[in-house]
């Protein structure tokens, strides 16, 4: 088993990663945006690793007690979407027999939840306070809840990728995120990799975070552009040479206070994700090594 101190090390890089990605319309070390910095996602990133990855904590308590101490030190939501989506998989982690693949522990983390694991992140979401959050007719996150987790996320599904993923065991990271990753690390550095994977999100998916704010008045937009950058990005020789189409890509999104907020929380998820992935088949490998 992977320990605390690793799982937050690892934890800690995805995150960094994602932040040297040069994400169009997000925080990254090229731009800071939306009245947030990079230090603002260091600083959220190294105080939620702890109760993120304690292995004491249940579900629930890991989500809330991460948001809270990002919420303590910042005072603004920087990784909601981050942590709900990385503390299924730390759980997945602790929880996993070694003859398990990580989505098949993962599955069962997610068909398991509780009404206690609700009621702690109904809670951490009502503390992060997520633009556009709104209110809801059936299990509003402002009352006590009644389900369990995964059937909450069921019922915010339609509106939330995040959610989204809690009933389909992370189908959009596992079955094209990774994939998209790995095709382009064969040729590109871990951020250049990674800005793959948030174009080729957005390029295929809509954004929540830019939905719940605009409607679908800038989706096709995004996704033109994304898509656009995509092409780019897997033809060019040098990745460098598109540092100005970003630039200008990036500042035209900031100006219309345009931020996919939830493809970027998706991207560090999957260079998560991939982490964790590697660091299993090597401990399966070693296991399988002649003495």
């Amino acid at each position: 088993m992977i320990s605390a101190q690793d799982l937050s090390q690892l934890y800690k890089k995805a995150c960094e990663v994602e932040l040297q990605a040069f994400k169009p319309g997000n925080v990254s070390i090229y731009a800071d945006g939306h009245d947030m910095t990079v230090d603002d996602f260091r600083v959220s990133a190294k105080v939620s690793a702890g109760p993120l990855c304690n292995p004491d904590y249940t579900l629930g308590e890991k989500i809330f007690y991460a948001v809270r101490a990002t919420r303590e030190a910042v005072s603004c939501n920087t990784n909601l979407g981050i942590i709900l989506l990385c503390a299924p998989l730390i759980e997945a982690i602790y929880n996993k027999p070694s003859a398990w693949t990580l989505r098949q522990a993962l599955n069962d983390v997610l068909i398991n939840t509780t009404v206690q694991d609700a009621e702690w992140v109904f809670k951490a979401i009502s503390l992060a306070s997520p633009g556009g959050l709104g209110s809801s007719d059936e299990q509003d996150v402002k009352e006590r809840p009644s389900v369990n987790l995964t059937e909450a996320m069921r019922l915010a599904s339609l509106k939330d990728r995040i959610a989204l993923q809690y009933i389909t065991d992370y189908q959009d990271i596992f079955d094209f995120a990774v994939l998209v990753y790995y095709n382009a690390i064969r040729s590109r550095n871990q951020e250049w990799a990674t800005l793959s994977v948030y174009a080729a999100l957005l390029s295929r998916f809509p954004d929540s975070h830019i939905e719940r704010k605009y409607g679908s008045q800038f989706t096709e937009m995004v996704a033109s552009k994304m898509s656009h950058l995509s092409n780019q990005l897997s033809e060019v020789d040098n990745p460098e040479h598109l540092l100005p189409l970003l630039f200008n890509f990036d500042q035209e999104l900031k100006n219309k206070g345009i931020n996919p907020g939830t493809m970027a929380d998706m991207t560090v998820v999957t260079v998560f994700t991939v982490f964790l992935e590697e660091v299993i088949n090597l401990t399966s490998c070693n296991k399988n090594l002649p003495i």
